[in-house]
């Protein structure tokens, strides 16, 4: 029984802040309705309509967290709730939402919102009716125009009074609090497709701090084995060495002693192809563009690079662009019979686009192992995009954009 009344007091609470809320849309509406004017205005509404729905928007959300505690269901956030800058504000879903919202809810709170009052003001109103004795001369109590002029008007008045505000809030008061609450949510709850496209955006910027922790983990990984693992097995070898060489005269020794160097060695070897496929050193000592300037020098076939103003590159985008035009430049050696190769790479906003170009054969197929393969799943990755351009005859094209912004 006495979650009964604690429910029936809080929903009268609740009605009374809606009723003083709907008193203060009623000003609010009007003052929105100027400020939109000021637009044309010599342009001050550009700097005043931002801050006004921005203070509505916080004035709507702190509505639909009450209404959510009320109900006690949870509220999405809404999307674009934040949004700087006037053409982005105006054009977000929930500014429109807002402004939808506020003429309603004016016209919604203040008669639920009496009923509230009531239910809070009978009770109070029934105590003054055995006084009425006490009134001044021309001066009388009245409940719904009925005076009290005796002690039988005076206590049936206060008796009438006792019951309907009991029943207000015992039965009606809950009742429109609960669904002046539903409204609320109803009006400014975001769409589906909104929740989607932020979940969307949510699950790319994680991807993206994923990606940036995997690759700079790797690079830790990198540095720990060519700094630790790596160095030690050079000591061994060169320790191995000398000691094959001081003990030449006992063959069995000095056998055991060349097959554990040959064998060091080639763990160092294999240790080194691994690295280079976590992550290139060289990335790390030269950067993206003196990686490849080293790539070009190597390579068999006469190749060209062209590296824009690239900026500080995320981790992740860096080292998939230098095995973007690794694997690229690899192919058009291996399998084009290419005479040259064109390597450009340019920076646009937030996307490095990475194009290799080469005069081969053409006729890229990717379902024989060429490569390419490789090179979507490491963009895809990163949310990025490839394009493959290949007629039999050639040219081949390799066109990549990775995302890097900040």
């Amino acid at each position: 029984m006495n979650d009964v009344w604690a429910r029936a007091l809080w929903a009268s609470g609740y009605l009374l802040v809606a009723f003083g809320s709907g008193l203060a849309m009623l000003v609010a509406l009007p003052l929105t309705l100027a400020v939109v004017l000021t637009v044309p205005i010599g342009g001050i509404g550009f700097m005043l309509l931002p801050h006004w729905l921005g203070a509505m928007g916080r004035f709507a959300a702190w509505h639909q967290g009450q209404a959510s505690r009320l109900l006690g269901v949870p509220v999405p956030d809404l999307p674009g709730a934040e949004v700087p800058g006037f053409r982005a504000l105006w054009r977000e879903p929930s500014t429109r939402r807002v402004l939808l919202w506020m003429p309603v809810f004016a016209v919604v709170s203040l008669p639920v919102g009496l009923l509230g009052l009531g239910a809070v003001a009978m009770p109070l109103s029934a105590a003054q009716f055995p006084f009425w004795w006490a009134a001044p001369e021309g001066q009388e109590f009245q409940f719904l125009w009925f005076p009290a002029d005796s002690w039988g008007t005076a206590l049936t008045t206060m008796a009438v009074q006792l019951v309907l505000g009991f029943v207000l809030l015992r039965w009606v008061v809950v009742r429109a609090a609960k669904a002046h609450a539903r409204l609320n949510l109803r009006l400014l709850a975001p769409t589906e497709a909104e929740l989607l496209a932020a979940r969307v955006d949510e699950l790319s910027r994680t991807r993206a701090d994923v990606v940036d922790a995997h690759g700079a983990e790797l690079r830790r990984i990198e540095r720990d084995l060519h700094d630790g693992t790596q160095a030690r097995l050079v000591s061994i070898a060169m320790q191995l060495g000398v000691a094959r060489e001081a003990l030449a005269e006992d063959p069995k020794l000095a056998a055991l002693l060349k097959n554990a160097h040959e064998g060091t060695e080639e763990a160092m070897t294999e240790l080194r192809e691994v690295i280079r496929g976590i992550y290139p050193p060289i990335l790390a000592d030269r950067g993206l563009a003196g990686a490849l300037s080293a790539l070009v020098a190597r390579t068999t076939v006469a190749t060209r690079l062209d590296v824009g103003e690239l900026g500080t590159l995320p981790v992740a985008a860096e080292t998939a662009a230098y095995f973007v035009v690794t694997e690229a430049v690899t192919n058009a050696v291996r399998h084009s019979t290419a005479q040259e190769i064109d390597v450009r790479l340019e920076r646009v906003g937030g996307v490095l686009r990475v194009s290799v170009r080469d005069d081969g054969a053409g006729g890229v197929d990717e379902s024989r192992g060429s490569g390419v393969t490789g090179i979507r799943r490491r963009v895809a990755a990163l949310d990025g995009t490839v394009r493959v351009d290949s007629p039999a005859g050639g040219p081949t094209v390799v066109d990549v954009e990775l995302p890097c912004g900040s």
